[in-house]
């Protein structure tokens, strides 16, 4: 269980570092100073990183293997992005949102299934 928490936690950050330039649409964003953009990201980033590494850590102690942990911070990236992508992009979800998602947890049950 602190895998998923640190997992989930960095993946709140690193989807912030990544995205949160985007929000208010083209013309905002590409008013944004690109400088600006990529220092506040690194630093976003750099949070991202003391929840990820620990997490990585924790459950290749506890017995996951690299795969697993891979797969599982896949499916967080997806869930987190996705709700990241309505609540604060205003972007609407699709078939193929749902799709592509089924895809991903078709790949973690492949790697956790009979462990």
């Amino acid at each position: 269980m602190p895998t998923l928490i640190l997992l989930t936690l960095s993946n709140l950050f690193m989807t912030a570092a990544w995205y949160w330039h985007l929000k208010g649409g083209p013309e905002v964003a590409n008013a944004r100073p690109l400088g600006w953009v990529i220092l506040i990201s690194w630093l976003l980033a750099g949070i991202e990183y003391c929840f990820a590494v620990p997490a990585n850590r924790i459950g290749y102690a506890s017995g996951w293997s690299a795969g697993q942990l891979k797969i599982a911070q896949e499916a967080i990236a997806l869930t987190v992005f996705g709700v990241f992508m309505v609540f604060v992009l205003g972007e609407a979800v699709t078939w193929r949102h749902a799709a592509a998602f089924a895809c991903i947890m078709a790949g973690v049950a492949f790697l956790f299934v009979g462990k």
